[in-house]
C-alpha cells in the first residue's frame, strides 16, 4: 500500500476501510477510496482512525493544531503536532482541512460568486421556416446569511416570417436572513414582450419570508410583502399600469442523487382591483451531464395578466429545453 493510500479506518461494527482521508466535517469522515469512490463515514461509528499525512485540525473547544493522527484505544486518537501529542475522542474532531488552507468555518461565513449562462437557438428550413433563440445569464452572491442574484432572459422566435415572441427580462432579488427561518427580501423585475404591445414593465417588491423547509436535499421559502406595478404599452388607445398591490411568493427546490428540481411562483394583486393581477411561474429539472460545468435543464414557464390589453390572451406558456454553464 502506497503512502498516499494509508489512511485506515475501523468502524465498531468490525469494518475496516483503507484509502486517503479527505476531511471531517460536520461528524463526518470523507475517505476517498479507489474501489467505492468517495465514502461518509460518521465519527460517532468510528473505533479506530489513523492518518499518515499531516493536516490542520480543530477540535470541538477551539483548539486548533496541526499534525497526524493515531488511533490510541477505543474511539480515541492521538495527535501528534510535533512539538507534543494531544488526545481526544475521535468525536471531538470538528473538522480538518489541509495544511496551509483555509478553516471550513471560516469559508462558510464568506461570500461567493457563482455563475450560470444558457445560449439555445433551433431552426427549420425546407416546408416550414422557424427560428428560435433564447439567451439566459444569472450571478449569484451567497452568504452565510444572505443572497443576492441578478438574473436576465431574452427570448425570441420568428415562424414563417412573423414574430411570435420577442421578450426581455432582467432583475434583481436580495435576502437576509435576520432570524433563524425569518428574513426581509426586496426585488424588481424589468423588460419588455414587443409581441404583447408592452413597451416597458417594472415590478418591484419589498416584504418578508419565511423558511418552511430547511433541509440538505431540499427548501421551501414563502414570502409577503407589498409591490409597485407599472406597465407601459405600445398602444396609444390602452392607459398605461401603475399601481401599488401585494407581493406574494415562493420558492422550492428538492435534490436527488443525480438531479434537482426547482420552483418558483409569484403573484401580485393590485390594490385597486385585486381582479388585475399578475402570476409568473417556473418549474424546471437540472441534470449534469457526467462532471464538469454542463448540464441540462428542462422546465415550463408561465406568464399570466388576468387583465391584458384587447385582442391578447391571458396566458403565455413556455416549455424549454437548455444546455447550461455554471462556473464559480
Amino acid at each position: 500500500m502506497s503512502a498516499v493510500m494509508a489512511d485506515v479506518i475501523e468502524t465498531k461494527d468490525g469494518a475496516r476501510l483503507v484509502g486517503t482521508v479527505v476531511g471531517i466535517n460536520g461528524g463526518k469522515i470523507t475517505l476517498k477510496t479507489s474501489y467505492a469512490g468517495d465514502i461518509q463515514v460518521a465519527q460517532s461509528e468510528v473505533a479506530s482512525l489513523t492518518m499518515d499525512n499531516e493536516l490542520a485540525i480543530r477540535l470541538e473547544n477551539g483548539t486548533t493544531l496541526q499534525g497526524s493522527i493515531a488511533s490510541s484505544g477505543e474511539g480515541a486518537i492521538t495527535i501528534d503536532g510535533g512539538s507534543g501529542q494531544v488526545q481526544a475522542p475521535v468525536t471531538d474532531v470538528a473538522a480538518t482541512w489541509a495544511v496551509g488552507a483555509t478553516d471550513p468555518a471560516i469559508i462558510a461565513l464568506q461570500r461567493k460568486w457563482s455563475y450560470e449562462a444558457s445560449l439555445d437557438v433551433t431552426g427549420k428550413s425546407g416546408n416550414s421556416e422557424n427560428f428560435a433563440s433564447a439567451l439566459s445569464f444569472s450571478a449569484v452572491l451567497d452568504g452565510k446569511d444572505d443572497r443576492l442574484a441578478f438574473y436576465t432572459n431574452y427570448n425570441q422566435q420568428e415562424s414563417e416570417g412573423l414574430t411570435s415572441a420577442d421578450q426581455f427580462k432582467a432583475g434583481v432579488d436580495y435576502a437576509n436572513s435576520f432570524k433563524g427561518a425569518l428574513s426581509w427580501y426586496v426585488r424588481n423585475e424589468a423588460g419588455f414582450d414587443r409581441i404583447k404591445a408592452i413597451d416597458f414593465y417594472d415590478v418591484a417588491g419589498a416584504g418578508f419570508g419565511y423558511k418552511v423547509i430547511s433541509k440538505d436535499n431540499q427548501s421551501l421559502t414563502l414570502r409577503g410583502g407589498l409591490s409597485f406595478r407599472h406597465e407601459a404599452y405600445a398602444n396609444p388607445l390602452s392607459d398605461d399600469l401603475s399601481s401599488l398591490g401585494m407581493d406574494f411568493g415562493l420558492a422550492h427546490s428538492y435534490k436527488w442523487d443525480n438531479m434537482k428540481m426547482n420552483n418558483s411562483l409569484t403573484f401580485v394583486p393590485s390594490f385597486e382591483d385585486f381582479a388585475d393581477y399578475r402570476v409568473t411561474h417556473d418549474s424546471h429539472f437540472e441534470m449534469p451531464l457526467k462532471s464538469g460545468p454542463w448540464k441540462i435543464r428542462v422546465g415550463i414557464s408561465n406568464d399570466f395578466r388576468s387583465e391584458p390589453q384587447a385582442g391578447f390572451e391571458e396566458l403565455d406558456t413556455t416549455w424549454y429545453t437548455r444546455m447550461v454553464l455554471s462556473w464559480d
